[in-house]
């Protein structure tokens, strides 16, 4: 199973030519920064009330990355609400050197899987244009098969897929997957899906919290 930062790039990524759909650098940090904390509220290592994001379980859960940011947050001795902590993560992804970025590890995780294939082109034999085409169609499909399946449907979704919606949407990443005619169709359901309470009274919270704080953050981009 792709952790949720892993999908976010995956559905970022075009199919053929392997760039990255045009969504600015600001939307794109708090995307994968809230995907993080989506992924460790998921594993039940933090949880969320009206006043700080907080760690319920220090115990590694032996992905790297999920692990560095548990103990970051695990670390800090003030308070902070899930928007605090987006705006913070986000700022240190922002800084951080090429290969500690979230965007990184994921693409390298994904290279290592066997989903995308790293291609190198030189231009005026000094600049470098990396691309990232797909080798395996089937996860993108897949990512992208579980959202219209909820979306243009009527069923009841599955947690995850509540929870990536309301990522991918709070962070508008859905209009670089779908027509503005098909958006405005789906809108209503959007919006049904957000109310749903599949995923427990603690874990729901935390999840809304996180997505209103990306929404928050991500809105002074649009």
């Amino acid at each position: 199973m792709l952790t949720f930062y892993e999908e976010i790039m995956v559905l970022l990524l075009h199919d053929e030519n392997g760039t990255f759909l045009p969504v600015s650098e600001h939307t794109l940090n708090r995307a994968l920064t809230g995907a993080v904390l989506m992924d460790l509220a998921f594993a039940n290592r933090i949880d969320t009330d009206p006043e700080q994001l907080m760690v319920i379980d220090t115990n590694p859960t032996g992905d790297p990355l999920l692990d560095r940011t548990l103990a970051r947050i695990a670390g800090e001795k003030s308070t902070a609400d899930s928007r605090a902590w987006i705006e913070t993560l986000s700022a240190e992804e922002a800084s951080a050197s090429h290969d500690a970025t979230i965007r990184a590890t994921a693409l390298e995780k994904l290279v290592e899987r066997g989903v995308l294939q790293r291609q190198e082109e030189k231009f005026l034999w000094v600049f470098r244009s990396r691309r990232y085409p797909t080798i395996d169609g089937k996860v993108e499909q897949e990512a992208k098969k579980r959202i219209s399946d909820v979306l243009f449907s009527d069923e009841i979704p599955d947690p995850r897929d509540v929870a990536l919606i309301c990522l991918v949407d709070s962070c508008n990443i859905l209009r670089t997957i779908y027509s503005k005619r098909e958006i405005d169709r789906v809108e209503p359901r959007i919006e049904q899906i957000r109310k749903m309470d599949l995923i427990g009274r603690e874990m729901a919270g935390a999840i809304a919290d996180i997505e209103r704080a990306i929404a928050i953050a991500a809105a002074h981009t649009f």
